[in-house]
């Protein structure tokens, strides 16, 4: 029989560190995984494959019972035995804990949110924080995102198949794009206006060199570097977001449309985004 510590690989996963996500600690990480391996055994039994004393075993028992990861039954000669629940239970497990979030979470945010006048800053360091703060624009609740994009940084940072990922995303949940980008940052012929992705293009006047991204949703701001400074900020305030609405519907009404005959489409300031 193979022992517990030769199943903590399954096809190519530490399944040990993927328990430890769900809440285990190391000694019921092993005590569930020999419990799983031996199937029906006492809990000394169990304790040895896992490695641990026996009074431990009766605790760590106690603590994966009212998980439902484990439960005990008289054997037939008296001797209580472990039995492990169907490895299922950590899918309705994590359901359970799901649905329970989507009624507290609403709750919590109108908690976060009840500071008005105090600005929300954000920090992401690096290419997945980068990447974290751009598919955190995907949360915009107007359904209407501005944007300025550098596209050669953004080809660099997140990269072009991230970056499809996000559009496909966009679009799925049918958020609308105004994006001004300049030709200096143009480096490929990509992601032109598009009534099917939701994208409407403009470029900015010659000799305006739009060399970091921004999105624009909602009250929230983000800026994104280039891969040379590698970083994401991202600011909650509406103030802040007024002003930059403002800057960008005045350089939207300067830039012109992606491609001749493309009708040019007046922003209001006062409409909202």
């Amino acid at each position: 029989m193979r022992s517990c510590v030769s199943i903590i690989f399954d096809n190519g996963y530490m399944m040990i560190e993927r328990l430890a996500a769900i809440g285990l600690d190391d000694k019921e990480r092993r005590f569930y995984l020999a419990a799983l391996e031996l199937g029906t055994a006492p809990v000394t039994a169990v304790a040895s494959r896992a490695g641990v004393t026996r009074t431990n075993g009766y605790d760590l028992l106690a603590r994966l019972e009212r998980r439902g990861l484990l439960t005990q039954v008289d054997g037939a000669t008296g001797t209580r035995q472990v039995v492990p629940a169907d490895p299922e239970i950590l899918i309705r497990e994590w359901e359970r804990t799901r649905s329970m979030l989507d009624d507290v979470v609403p709750q919590l945010r109108s908690l976060f949110n009840r500071s008005p006048h105090r600005p929300r800053v954000r920090f992401h360091e690096g290419a997945d924080g980068i990447r974290r703060a751009i598919w955190a624009t995907l949360e915009c609740r107007s359904g209407h995102l501005l944007g300025i994009l550098s596209m050669h940084e953004l080809m660099e940072t997140p990269g072009p198949q991230w970056m499809a990922q996000y559009i496909a995303e966009r679009v799925r949940r049918g958020i609308r794009l105004d994006v001004v980008r300049s030709h200096s940052r143009d480096t490929q012929t990509i992601w032109p206006g598009s009534a099917e992705e939701l994208r409407e293009l403009r470029y900015a006047p010659a000799g305006i060199d739009l060399g970091m991204t921004a999105y624009l949703c909602d009250d929230t701001v983000t800026y994104v570097s280039s891969r040379r400074e590698n970083y994401a900020l991202t600011i909650e305030s509406p103030e802040l977001a007024a002003l930059q609405r403002a800057l960008f519907n005045s350089l939207w009404e300067a830039s012109s449309a992606a491609h001749r005959g493309h009708r040019h489409r007046r922003r209001s300031g006062s409409r909202s985004d």
